[in-house]
């Protein structure tokens, strides 16, 4: 096998996104040397994937797929480690017409049970017929796949790859027909397939590439993203396929791990695009180190991405502030919008002007809805990151509760219309109708406003408050916490239950790493206090082990879950839960 990585530079010219379909993206990409290099834990390249060996991959099987006799627009299941075996089956499906679905790799085998229900719903609520893993995690896909009437094979690429070849012409999926099925992250309810069509992903693929990131001849990409998220998949495989650009992966797990080898790859294979949640940059930003520095050379890298949750603005700070002496560039910051009922990508801001901030009035936006600018002043202010503006022949539109549209700097409901949209959830019409709206509206869940044309996002719909008419963001009570120096950045989880009379309680439960009684009672205290003084409402601080918090397969904190636990481990009722608050 060659052990050299791909070239940067391809010997074909450049087409930016303007294909029908994902097959024929590929196509063209094939012609080129460009292509996927896969990096373990410790750096070093463990498989070279050319986007010819690729294609020539995925065709032959395709014809394996269809040998297990195969019905066009079934849905294939795939566990998607972060692997060449998962491009040859995504790509093998749009040779054949079927539609493919990502699942995630367990984050830690110690959440045996956990994962396995996980993949058991996917399985079920995918309508799989197929199912495919790598040979590590076969036993949990087999035990998932446990009584399931629907599905007619499960087994490991090489077992596929022992079957004979269907030989019958390939059809591959044309524009109208989905390319592939996205689960939604669950941070809210349980995921929902998004059924993507292969002409609202070209679009969405178009608008990145062209408008959003203006994408160049020597340009390369880097990526820990897993498969299974929308920011991995449509930005991280397809993305560089329709614009025939070189991709370096890592593993999502050998990332957590050691994250500063992304940085390093970044640096050796001089990468230019590269994207990560603001998790991603507050762990590498809190494992470098000064002798790190001197090895890395970031000035390369020119789109810095961020997105998939809400952006808190230090975290970026704190990263160009540590990594300035290896020549990272603050302004290569984009802080993105986007979400997988749109395909991914929603909003891009100006390429090189790095992190825009608004700091609004904190009081004036929870009890009238509006934001106002403050510059400073000592009165609290919440800060929103500038997620710019909608990428060409897209519309965003900020709406009341009774869906009047509102006027600059007043908070409503953020929907979205534009190509990219999905065609709906899969057999789900209900929840279709909940969000597809009338005039091709799409109602994204999320709260925001514009200012001066651009997208602000102030958090989930969901994740608001109410107390005594008050409208309060979780994430403000969750910031709080984490300002404290005994607590990491993601280890709190702030939510509502019913208390007397249906007056909600607001519960913060944190991950907490003290082993004093003393030094716990004291964080306790304290934070009630702040969240007092800070809110006017009383509050009931839960203390839990590290790994308690509930997270997404793409490491989303899941709010409703983390509260389904808190009252699983309370063990009181809504009245007694109250009375322990006042007390």
């Amino acid at each position: 096998m060659n052990r050299q990585p791909t070239p940067t530079q391809n010997n074909r010219p450049q087409r930016l996104a303007d294909f029908e379909t994902l097959s024929e993206a590929l196509e063209y990409a094939a012609q080129g040397a460009t292509g996927c290099n896969f990096y373990d834990a410790r750096g070093n390249l463990r498989a070279v994937l050319p986007y010819s060996e690729l294609r020539d991959r995925a065709l032959l099987t395709a014809r394996r797929l269809i040998s297990l006799g195969l019905k066009r627009g079934e849905r294939i299941a795939i566990v998607a480690d972060t692997d060449p075996s998962f491009m040859e089956l995504f790509f093998a499906c749009q040779y054949a017409g079927l539609v493919p679905f990502a699942m995630p790799v367990p984050v830690n085998l110690g959440s045996h049970h956990i994962y396995v229900q996980q993949l058991r719903g996917l399985l079920q609520g995918g309508e799989a017929v197929a199912a495919v893993a790598p040979a590590e995690y076969l036993g949990f896909l087999e035990e998932a796949a446990g009584g399931l009437a629907a599905l007619r094979w499960c087994g490991t690429p090489e077992q596929l790859s022992e079957r004979s070849t269907d030989m019958a012409d390939l059809i591959p999926t044309s524009p109208d027909e989905p390319a592939y099925l996205q689960f939604t992250s669950g941070s809210t309810r349980f995921p929902q397939g998004v059924v993507i069509t292969e002409r609202a992903v070209m679009s969405n693929l178009r608008g990145i590439v062209r408008s959003g990131l203006e994408v160049t001849v020597g340009d390369r990409c880097s990526s820990w993203l897993p498969y299974y998220h929308d920011m991995g998949l449509v930005g991280f495989v397809l993305g560089p396929i329709v614009s025939q650009l070189s991709v370096d992966y890592l593993r999502t797990r050998d990332f957590a791990i050691r994250p500063l080898q992304w940085l390093r790859i970044i640096s050796r294979n001089r990468c230019t695009i590269a994207f990560s949640p603001p998790f991603g940059f507050e762990l590498c930003a809190r494992r470098v180190r000064s002798t790190d520095l001197a090895t890395l050379d970031l000035s390369g890298w020119r789109a810095a991405g961020v997105g998939a949750e809400m952006i808190r603005p230090w975290i970026l700070e704190n990263f160009a502030e540590k990594l300035a002496p290896a020549g990272f560039n603050a302004r290569a910051f984009l802080s993105c919008y986007g979400l997988a009922e749109a395909s991914l990508a929603v909003s891009f801001p100006a390429l090189g002007a790095g992190v825009e901030v608004m700091q609004v009035d904190a009081a004036a936006l929870s009890e009238h809805g509006l934001a106002v600018q403050v510059q400073g002043g000592n009165g609290r202010t919440n800060t929103f990151v500038n997620c710019g503006q909608p990428l060409p022949g897209h519309e965003v539109c900020i709406v009341d509760d009774d869906g009047k549209p509102l006027s600059d700097c007043r908070l409503g409901r953020v929907l979205v219309r534009g190509p990219s949209l999905m065609q709906g959830y899969l057999n789900n019409a209900e929840s279709t109708a909940r969000v597809m709206l009338v005039d091709g509206w799409l109602e994204t869940g999320d709260l925001g406003y514009i200012h001066q044309e651009s997208l602000y996002i102030t958090g989930r719909r969901h994740d608001v408050i109410i107390v005594n008419g008050r409208n309060i963001r979780a994430q403000d009570l969750e910031e709080l916490a984490e300002h404290q120096p005994e607590v990491r950045i993601g280890d709190a989880s702030a939510f509502a239950v019913s208390g007397l009379s249906g007056v909600p309680t607001i519960v913060i439960v944190v991950e907490c790493r003290l082993a004093d009684q003393a030094a716990r009672q004291s964080l306790v205290l304290r934070l009630q206090r702040l969240v007092y003084e800070g809110f006017g409402i009383r509050c009931l601080v839960e203390l839990v082990a590290s790994h308690t918090l509930p997270r997404t397969s793409s490491g989303k904190l899941s709010r409703t879950a983390a509260r389904q636990g808190f009252l699983l481990r309370s063990g009181l009722d809504q009245p007694q839960i109250a009375e322990a608050v006042s007390g």
